[in-house]
């Protein structure tokens, strides 16, 4: 049975995004670059929420991002992509595919595919379904060491409290730290 991990930077206080949705807090230096290229090797399938897809969908194929990050740049644009959305017609990203209805048996349908795993990048109000679904089988949050003091929170829409148990972590230099975490 294939594995949904979700990846996903935070700040201190806890949010994924700032007000206006702004991501700009977020540092991502030459050890982070590193870390992204580690895990695009796993080939897993991206799966995003329309926002989150857009932000990518716009910077990833660019020029700007081939020349900053070359190796993560190549991966993001050849991984095979689902986006999550029922407003977004069309997706003009290579290797991408919509899904607009019934998410969650969806999920569990790519889920049955062995050998397949699942990481979704940002978008938290996938995240926050999809949890309360208990469909996501690993946490990796990278905390920024900065506190923004408004914004949206991670798990701002989940009803009922989800208990996680630490199984690793990592520090960057930078300061950033990566939880591991597991239902």
């Amino acid at each position: 049975m294939a594995q949904l991990s979700v990846f996903v930077f935070i700040t201190l206080d806890g949010y994924y995004k700032g007000l206006n949705e702004d991501i700009s807090w977020h540092k991502h230096g030459p050890e982070e670059s590193e870390f992204s290229e580690e895990n695009l090797q796993s080939g897993n399938m991206l799966l995003f929420g329309r926002k989150t897809y857009e932000m990518m969908a716009n910077f990833w194929p660019t020029p700007m991002a081939q020349e900053l990050y070359p190796i993560v740049a190549a991966g993001m644009n050849k991984a095979e992509k689902i986006v999550f959305t029922k407003t977004l017609q069309k997706a003009n990203w290579q290797n991408t595919r919509i899904i607009s209805e019934n998410i969650f048996d969806e999920i569990r349908k790519l889920k049955q595919i062995p050998g397949r795993n699942m990481t979704i990048l940002g978008s938290g109000n996938l995240i926050g379904q999809l949890a309360e679904e208990g469909l996501i089988d690993a946490y990796q949050i990278m905390v920024d060491p900065v506190a923004i003091g408004d914004g949206t929170p991670l798990f701002k829409n989940i009803k009922s409290p989800l208990n996680l148990k630490l199984t690793g972590t990592r520090t960057f230099k930078n300061g950033e730290a990566l939880l591991n975490y597991i239902p």
